[in-house]
């Protein structure tokens, strides 16, 4: 990868820095842009480019749109991009904009919205493309391209088959020299720096590592107007050294744009500095020491975190791809990032705009904490009453509280280690414990909805045998792990997860979950928001209709225990999830602490509803705790069924 970026992105910088400098517009920067009307079938982007400068052409027909022609000083590229890449709408009419920006001989084009890269960026050659005249016009045609606009300006409002342009082939430093304020050239006083400005739009420092090799800091070359201690720096190890096999110089360019990295991140900002370090020929990685990179920068408030990242293109060719792998950041003040990066590549921290803090974590996390060991505990204890009862009658609900007490055993036990695991096995493991701890709170959540529907089950279908516990053990255990095998084998759902505190940004929490992406996002509304509102609604629904049944029988009236049974039972499954719908608003706060003392101490309060229904049993010197259960309901509705 830092081959290929070394090659193919320096003059994208270059780029940068000639317009950030407040030039102004001129005809080197040449966009077009139309709409693209289309049938309602498969649709497709033809490429076929190649270096020169001649007739460049954009077509389209009912089914394609077309990018063809010699315009480019390096990128070589032909094929076609299907429908499925595209991501399009079934709509008849796509607008689209092609950009041309001949110093970087970059081409793109957004389509429906989708920014895709073409012609990566490439090195500085000897001459470029560029003032793009257009050419004669096309015939018309049913599909084509309508409102055909270069730089805002329409040629048309006709429908036509193609655009054609010329370009003209001008000398790439002349271009670069009319925008840059002067050459500054750039020596080293050590006999290992060799570097000067071989281009006055680049600022770059090479380094010879010979044979005593002890590592090197590199300053960046004195920009006007900012101090030489406010320069970024970089320190080279000796491992960058012994991981070298084919060249021993090393080549460090500092750049003070970012304009071209904004693109797409609109929560995100990348810092000013961006780093390029590279070694011709020589893929570098895993460094057993790493790369030290100071970044001095504005002040960035504690409310908006940093991270240390690279550019990556392998991910998706077609778009550009921060990263933290291989970078860890140490924060050194509110002006002042360290980078400590294993590989080489271009390097810059990215600054989050819009921070979702979570106020109190720390006093959530201890409470968490707290409960789940209670809870687990609790749970276990319950098992083993369940396991010893079962053996002395056979009462039906038995089954079915001895699910919801292993589901909630396993979810507590795994949440209360999730952080420990996301620290110490990384992204690796928390690919597994994620999907395990979402395949336990959905186990958890079907056999609350069981424990309800049952109840519900032995009060209305009185004289119905209720179903075998071994189809109440397929639907509890089973069916919940269906949709987290399917967002398994899509990939990319589970992993590490950070939870940013609000007093101090830069320190998250990790843990094991789903990736803050919109694909996790989307799963998570679809599987866990989904069958929590299905067992809230349902909860409520169950329990009005139960209370509707045995309201005017006296037998009910009298034995407020079994009641409470079931009262408790849907108020415990239904109420305490269902406040995760209540978290907005000024009580947003007290809604977060109620819901994560309920739920993180569900195991205990479970155990305790057992608890309490068997003191008040013997207090009454009444029947076993059986008797008031969910699992004797029916006894009771069948002596209220022979008395009427």
């Amino acid at each position: 990868m830092e081959h290929r970026l070394t090659d193919n992105l320096r003059v994208a910088f270059v780029f940068i820095i000639l317009f950030s400098t407040g030039s102004s517009v001129n005809d080197r920067e040449w966009n077009f842009c139309g709409t693209w009307r289309h049938g309602m079938g498969s649709l497709s982007l033809n490429v076929n480019l190649s270096p020169g400068c001649s007739e460049f052409s954009i077509s389209a027909d009912e089914s394609s749109l077309s990018i063809a022609g010699q315009i480019t000083a390096q990128c070589s590229r032909s094929g076609v991009i299907p429908h499925e890449q595209l991501g399009l709408d079934s709509e008849k009419e796509t607008p689209f904009c092609v950009f041309w920006e001949p110093l970087l001989d970059q081409l793109k084009l957004q389509l429906g919205g989708k920014n895709l890269t073409l012609c990566w960026p490439t090195s500085l050659q000897g001459n470029c493309c560029t003032y793009l005249s257009h050419g004669p016009n096309t015939p018309e045609g049913p599909f084509g391209i309508i409102n055909g606009a270069v730089r805002n300006d329409v040629i048309t409002g006709k429908v036509l088959t193609a655009y054609t342009f010329n370009g003209i082939s001008i000398d790439s430093k002349t271009l670069c020299d009319e925008e840059s304020q002067g050459s500054t050239q750039v020596s080293m006083t050590k006999d290992t720096a060799l570097g000067n400005m071989e281009h006055p739009c680049a600022r770059r420092v090479e380094v010879d590592m010979k044979r005593d090799f002890r590592g090197y800091n590199i300053t960046a070359p004195a920009t006007k107007g900012v101090p030489a201690e406010f320069s970024t720096t970089i320190y080279l190890p000796p491992a960058l050294k012994q991981a070298a096999k084919m060249t021993s110089r090393v080549v460090c360019t500092f750049f003070k744009s970012n304009s071209l990295f904004q693109e797409g991140h609109k929560d995100v900002r990348v810092l000013d500095d961006v780093v390029e370090i590279s070694m011709e020929n020589e893929i570098i990685a895993d460094l057993s020491e790493p790369i030290r990179i100071v970044f001095h920068h504005e002040v960035i408030i504690k409310l908006h975190s940093r991270k240390c990242v690279s550019w990556d293109t392998r991910k998706d060719p077609l778009q550009v791809n921060w990263l933290m792998d291989g970078c860890k950041m140490h924060q050194k003040g509110p002006k002042q990032t360290e980078c400590l990066c294993n590989h080489l590549t271009y390097f810059s921290v990215l600054v989050e705009m819009k921070p979702r803090p979570v106020r109190h974590l720390l006093a959530l996390t201890a409470i968490t904490s707290l409960g789940c060991a209670v809870s687990v505990i609790s749970c276990i204890a319950l098992i083993i009453y369940l396991c010893r009862k079962s053996r002395r009658c056979k009462e039906q609900s038995i089954p079915i509280h001895l699910g919801l007490a292993v589901s909630l055993a396993l979810l507590n036990l795994l949440f209360f280690f999730t952080g420990i695991l996301a620290n110490v096995g990384g992204e690796r493991v928390c690919v597994w414990v994620g999907a395990g701890l979402h395949y336990t709170l959905l186990s958890s959540f079907t056999w609350m909805g069981v424990e309800v529907f049952h109840t519900f089950w032995l009060v209305y279908m009185v004289f119905i045998p209720s179903p075998n516990p071994f189809v109440w053990n397929l639907v509890g255990f089973a069916l919940p792990a269906l949709p987290v095998i399917i967002l398994a084998a899509v990939g990319d759902i589970y992993g590490l997860r950070e939870v940013v505190p609000s007093d101090d940004v830069s320190n998250p929490y990790l843990m094991c979950w789903m990736k803050d992406s919109n694909k996790a996002l989307l799963a998570h509304y679809f599987t866990n928001m989904t069958v929590l509102a299905l067992l809230v609604s349902s909860g409520v629904v169950m329990l009005f209709l139960v209370y509707w049944q045995i309201r005017s029988r006296n037998e009910w009236r009298k034995n407020s225990v079994a009641f409470l049974s079931i009262w408790g039972l849907s108020c415990l499954f239904g109420t305490s999830w269902g406040l995760t719908f209540l978290d907005f608003g000024p009580l947003s706060d007290v809604v977060l602490f109620l819901s994560c003392i309920l739920n993180s101490f569900q195991g205990f309060l479970l155990m305790l509803r057992f608890y309490m229904l068997d003191w008040m049993r013997k207090k009454a010197n009444g029947p076993s705790l059986g008797s008031f259960s969910t699992g004797s309901t029916r006894q009771h509705m069948l002596r209220a069924q022979e008395k009427s």
